[in-house]
């Protein structure tokens, strides 16, 4: 029997889960019939309770907790309290303590002071990384003076420096990396600490899913000195550490190349128009309009009499309607709503008849039903309120997007990029100057995607037209000063900004442009009765287009098809990533070499020469699993459309399943990235 594949968010939480249990070894869950992997026990103290625990965190350790468990999910394994480290708390003398903190002179002062004010009972010291040597004998020397060694329990470095926000999907939160590598005023010292920061966040995910990839990168830019640190990081650990080695405890160190990863790091100049592009899936439209953080987004809701208010929302694991729709384009999300409250109105129908209620309210108090209907009745009714929960948070999240693509045209912004290259000037002087698109930022993004995806330079005379309008609808140039500057560079590496060909059965215009109409009536009487939303929803919905987006291939997922998967790839694509360096931190020859023999020799990073090279078997691999990071930045669109594409191959019958996890220093949507960084870069000139 195969074991089921446990995705990074699964590996992540059974992680943390270990923490809290004071890092005891629990026995391994197998996984559901639905291929979930349910959570492990918690700890139990000689009685069976748990051990109720305090959770202490800084601020990266509470992003890493909250973007995978929830209160009542720490709750379960025993915490009673969870505090940042540097925010004012009183003493609990009795009770443990977990720390979950970065490595940081400032956190280890915290944590000492914490030990010499008695505030709790046993320190349970977790760093989110490897701890400096300098840091831990400054900890070590604290502790002596303040004789608190009583106190600690337990210190371990646990290598989870990265916040995962979906199954395959992390980040390391890394605030204005792009900045900071392309901006010539950057310090070389911020430059270093950065690169530093990703290779230790990378460490932690090669750590966390158990094995030790192949490593794959373009020649030159942050993307090869972060390969050549994090290939020397990994073969110092292996060969220095062969009794606690952290990957042998994970899975075989025997495990033969063909059935490890392969990391493929990327610089984001690479390809920019994933970061700027109207999306039409759900997931990215969540991102884009609605600015999703850690899972979580707030939305404008409208109570009954007309109040509107604001409420949170937590987008997690258990959420079966954003499982199974995140990737789905936003036409056919509010067609499963509408199906999702059928069933349910549906299954509510079938209870209420048994019983003789007249509404799952009176399902509690009423006392003339029969035993066995109304146990059966009872029994549903958790699971039934989890869902009408589900579906209320749903419509309130489709409504709000709904508001946004009309009053900022997203769906016109959308099926204007499908086919940019094809745009005249003519076309795009009208969208700039569309009195009717009144967010200036959309048309820049637009813009910006145009003229990255023109095969030939605009004349001077166009381009002094078109940033004339630009200025004229309200826009900021700057972006689009430093844009121009990496035109070329963007251009040599873009693979795929276009649609691919489509077949000759394409589908009619008038099937892809139905409109809302078709299920407007019908959704908004679910949602009356649902009693989430009013009749505005199908004012909303019409004039909105629902159209289905044009299969394609963006160029990080040509990249990787390319490979992972060679013998299907394009020779386009296999020519682009050729003389992509290869990194083996098993093998003493695969250093960062292309297996080109002519040319100079290329140093390592102990600066010695690097002989040898992978064979051209070996640059032809195919792969099971990769982790793809890029280097500056990360965005839905290129996560869902990496996942569309394992689908698609894994459903293909050639027998192989391909998985692959998404990554970068930070996932940013379009308007911070265009208003931020690539404004600053823009105004230094």
């Amino acid at each position: 029997m195969s074991t089921q594949r446990q995705s990074l968010r699964d590996r992540q939480v059974a992680s943390i889960e270990k923490i809290i249990n004071l890092n005891h070894e629990q026995p391994k869950p197998e996984p559901d019939a639905n291929g979930l992997v349910p959570t492990s026990n918690p700890l139990l103290n000689e009685d069976g309770e748990p051990i109720w625990k305090v959770l202490v965190f800084d601020n990266l350790g509470r992003d890493v907790i909250s973007s995978v468990l929830r209160v009542q999910d720490l709750r379960n394994f025993g915490v009673t309290i969870h505090l940042n480290l540097h925010a004012p708390r009183h003493p609990i003398p009795d009770v443990p303590v977990v720390y979950l903190v970065e490595p940081t002179s400032e956190n280890i002062n915290a944590i000492s002071a914490d030990l010499a004010k008695n505030l709790y009972e046993t320190a349970y010291v977790n760093f989110l990384t490897s701890v400096p040597r300098p840091l831990l004998e400054d900890f070590a020397a604290l502790t002596a003076q303040n004789n608190t060694s009583d106190k600690i329990a337990q210190v371990y470095d646990q290598y989870l420096n990265f916040v995962v926000s979906e199954p395959d999907l992390f980040s390391l939160h890394l605030k204005d990396a792009y900045y900071t590598l392309n901006s010539a005023q950057a310090a070389d010292s911020a430059i270093e600490h950065t690169i530093d920061k990703v290779v230790s966040g990378l460490f932690s995910v090669t750590v966390t899913m158990g094995s030790i990839p192949i490593i794959r990168c373009p020649k030159g830019n942050a993307a090869e000195i972060i390969a050549q640190k994090l290939d020397r990081k990994l073969r110092d650990h292996v060969v220095n550490s062969r009794d606690n080695n952290l990957f042998s405890a994970r899975s075989s160190s025997s495990a033969s190349s063909q059935t490890r990863p392969v990391l493929i790091i990327l610089d984001r100049n690479i390809d920019l128009v994933p970061m700027l592009s109207h999306s039409w899936t759900y997931q990215a439209l969540v991102h884009d309009v609605l600015g999703m953080r850690l899972n979580r987004i707030t939305v404008e809701t409208v109570e009954d009499g007309g109040k509107v208010s604001k409420r949170s929302y937590d987008l997690n694991s258990n959420d079966f309607f954003w499982a199974r729709n995140a990737g789905v384009p936003f036409p056919q999300v509010a067609e499963d709503i509408d199906a999702e409250l059928t069933k349910y109105k549906d299954d509510v129908a079938e209870i209420t008849s048994k019983t003789g209620a007249n509404s799952l309210e009176d399902l509690q108090n009423d006392a003339g039903t029969s035993a066995q209907h109304l146990k059966a009745a009872i029994t549903q009714l958790p699971e039934l309120r989890d869902r009408k929960a589900i579906l209320d948070m749903h419509m309130n999240i489709a409504t709000a997007l709904l508001k946004g693509i009309k009053e900022r045209q997203l769906d016109n912004f959308y099926q204007m990029e499908e086919s940019i290259t094809r745009q005249t000037k003519a076309q795009i002087l009208e969208a700039i100057n569309d009195p009717e698109k009144k967010n200036a930022t959309d048309k820049m993004r637009a813009f910006i995607i145009w003229y990255l995806s023109s095969e030939n330079d605009p004349s001077k005379a166009d381009m002094v037209e078109y940033e004339t309008a630009l200025k004229n609808a309200g826009c900021d140039l700057a972006p689009l000063t430093y844009v121009k500057k990496v035109r070329e560079i963007t251009r040599m590496t873009m693979m795929a900004s276009a649609p691919s060909p489509q077949p000759a059965t394409q589908t009619t215009p008038g099937d892809l442009f139905r409109g809302f109409s078709s299920i407007s009536n019908r959704l908004t009487d679910r949602l009356k009765d649902a009693g989430a939303l009013g009749g505005g929803f199908e004012n909303l919905i019409s004039g909105v287009k629902n159209f289905l987006p044009v299969n394609k291939d963006l160029t990080i997922t040509k990249i990787v098809e390319s490979l992972m998967d060679p013998t299907s790839s394009s020779t386009s694509a296999l020519a682009k990533t050729e003389n992509y360096l290869f990194f083996d931190p098993r093998s003493s020859s695969a250093r960062g070499t292309t297996g080109n023999p002519t040319g100079a020799a290329r140093l390592g990073p102990d600066g010695r020469p690097i002989t040898g090279g992978p064979t051209f078997g070996q640059r032809r691999q195919g792969f099971a699993e990769a982790v793809v990071f890029t280097v500056g930045g990360g965005n839905m669109e290129e996560y869902g459309n990496l996942q569309e594409w394992s689908r698609k191959v894994s459903q293909s019958g050639a027998g192989v399943k391909r998985k692959v996890v998404y990554g970068s220093t930070e996932l940013i949507n379009a308007e911070s990235f265009v208003n931020g960084e690539l404004k600053r870069l823009g105004e230094e000139g």
